[in-house]
């Protein structure tokens, strides 16, 4: 295998090697449980819950499962946001032999239905606010048994009743559906339940299914074992070199990602600390969190970390709490990187933000910036037993130092392959000459003498807005499902806040005009098919678009008008303040 480590004398404290336990996710946690019983697990809504009682928690949603009828190997969706019902089915879950299928929230019916049969779930965990979208579309699916919840089902009495008078109100009660089940009334399944819950699972063993657009951006689920996770956890704290057990985590990232599951979730529980759990957040409440919870560790993408230095309202906040800061999800420009820092240091804390990067097909971040040293530009060094090599585009071929390429990852922590997918999974995992299989992440990079790698940009064609990855292929062959719709192009806009924003050209059929009603008409069929994290914040009607010589749509000529059209609106709203002023 390829290794380049003259890198290591910027490691500190970590080590190069670290021993991985060949267990479950569940007897990860369990370990921990068993160490620190009377350290809090997870805070929510200020209850705490220490780890003997998690444990209790997970082993009562192990018994309903398993009273309900879920076996080994079959999949249960997730479909909830950093709430306690979500990380208990998790890990029950995963004690039970079964794989977690985790999607977002928030996503549209469609897609709902796209994520339930793509990965056979028989069952599906989610929140009574969403349990509509999973009524519409649970006929054309295999959908056995749906659990729902609500956020009060984890509150203190007192705001339970404060959430139903208010929040709550809004929430349409649940239909008494067959294999539908209340929160309370799935887990009295499990009071009578007397048989085995624990499989025997090896590290290797599948657990978690979570979703990205693969190298050719097309939504593929990317299956991840307990090993990868655990691996991850260890990696993660060890590459910190800050983890403290009883130290606690401001759980802002979403538990569908990998970055919110693997970093803030996974990495905490199995190190004892406590993940204080964020539901719902705003860039104004993350200050006012931070400023009330006094965390000692957060992480989040780019954009979070530019709406906090925008906050007026915690000038005064005092984060000398702080001992690590990560940023990840997308690239960390260096001047906001110079803002973080100095804004860290203004208020009392003694470190610098740190950039990792990663993929979900990696569970989420490979390599850091060390914790006491950074190269301007750099996303860092690999984490222990995790390697990086530089390869010409579509090929195996190494290259120097120093000269652009893709980056390909080796180690513990990547995927077992694309559901389903063989074909996308042996594009992207390949057997190099060194012995080594190698994942092609699909981005460019360089590799330094020292080994710290610097990213470049994507070979796929994705948008990153606020984190999340959208794929323009996906969102074009929703619109043009609309009757009137000829075609569409989907790109990304660059956006100071989100770093990239989605705009949609489309081209009507002929003789259809884009009259108010049909525009309203696309409009409200896109609502229903794109979740909307990813909707367009601009639809635009032509009578045709650019095309390259080979008759493909022309969408490099589309980012530059945009980019162009951009440009005077910013230079107009600067004139009209000044007449203001």
């Amino acid at each position: 295998m390829s290794i380049k480590a003259p890198w290591k004398s910027y490691y500190g404290n970590v080590p190069a090697h670290l021993d991985y336990p060949d267990i479950s996710m569940y007897d990860f946690v369990e370990q921990t449980a068993q160490e620190y019983p009377n350290i809090s697990a997870y805070e929510f809504m200020g209850r705490e819950t220490s780890y003997e009682t998690f444990l209790k928690e997970i082993d009562e949603c192990a018994k309903a499962l398993k009273a309900i009828g879920i076996k080994e190997e079959d999949r249960v969706t997730i479909c909830m946001p950093n709430t306690p019902q979500g990380i208990i089915m998790f890990y029950a879950v995963n004690k039970i032999g079964a794989l977690a299928n985790m999607i977002h929230p928030l996503s549209s019916e469609g897609e709902i239905e796209f994520f339930l049969n793509d990965s056979h779930s028989t069952a599906a965990l989610t929140l009574d606010a969403f349990c509509e979208k999973f009524a519409a579309v649970r006929e054309r699916t295999g959908l056995k048994y749906l659990f729902v919840t609500s956020i009060k089902d984890k509150l203190s009495p007192v705001k339970s009743l404060g959430f139903a008078l208010t929040k709550g109100r809004k929430i349409k009660p649940v239909p008494k559906t067959e294999g539908v089940y209340l929160w309370k009334d799935f887990l009295a399944k499990g009071k009578i339940y007397e048989g085995e819950t624990r499989a025997e699972r090896d590290g290797g063993d599948p657990a978690v299914i979570l979703y990205s657009g693969g190298t050719t951006g097309t939504t593929k689920g990317i299956l991840l074992s307990n090993l990868n996770f655990n691996a991850l956890s260890m990696q993660t704290a060890a590459m910190g070199d800050c983890i403290v057990p009883g130290h606690a985590m401001l759980a802002v990232m979403p538990i569908f990602h990998g970055f919110g599951l693997g970093v803030c979730i996974h990495t905490m529980l199995t190190n004892a600390c406590k993940c204080i759990l964020i539901p719902q957040f705003s860039a104004k409440t993350f200050g006012e969190l931070l400023k009330k919870k006094q965390p000692n560790y957060i992480a989040g993408v780019p954009t979070l970390y530019e709406a906090l230095l925008r906050n007026q309202a915690i000038k005064g906040i005092d984060l000398a709490c702080l001992e690590g800061v990560f940023s990840g999800g997308d690239s960390l420009s260096v001047e906001l990187k110079r803002k973080v820092d100095a804004f860290l240091k203004e208020h009392g804390a003694t470190l610098q933000i740190r950039e990792g990067y990663g993929t979900t097909e990696c569970v989420t971040a490979s390599c850091l910036t060390p914790k006491n040293y950074a190269r301007e530009g750099s996303i860092g060094i690999p984490f222990p037993d995790t390697y990086y090599k530089i390869v010409a585009p579509h090929t195996r071929e190494e290259l120097p130092y120093g000269q652009e390429g893709e980056i390909c990852i080796s180690g513990p922590s990547v995927m077992l392959g694309y559901v389903g997918n063989p074909k996308e999974t042996s594009h992207t995992l390949q057997l190099h000459p060194d012995g080594a299989i190698w994942l092609h992440t699909g981005d460019l990079g360089i590799m330094d003498e020292d080994g710290f790698i610097y990213f470049r940009q994507r070979l796929k064609r994705m948008i990153v807005s606020s984190g999340y990855s959208i794929y323009p292929s996906q969102l074009e062959n929703i619109i043009d499902g609309h009757e009137a719709v000829l075609m569409s192009t989907v790109i990304g806009v660059e956006d100071p806040y989100k770093m990239q924003k989605v705009k949609a050209y489309v081209v009507l059929k002929p003789d259809v005009a884009p009259t108010d009603d049909i525009k309203r008409s696309v409009e409200e069929y896109c609502r229903k098919n794109i979740a909307k994290y990813a909707f367009p914040y601009e639809f635009e009607y032509r009578e045709s678009l650019p095309q390259t010589k080979v008759g493909k749509v022309a969408f490099t000529v589309l980012e530059a008008e945009a980019r162009e059209k951009e440009k005077m609106r910013l230079v107009q709203k600067q004139a009209q303040e000044q007449e203001r002023l």
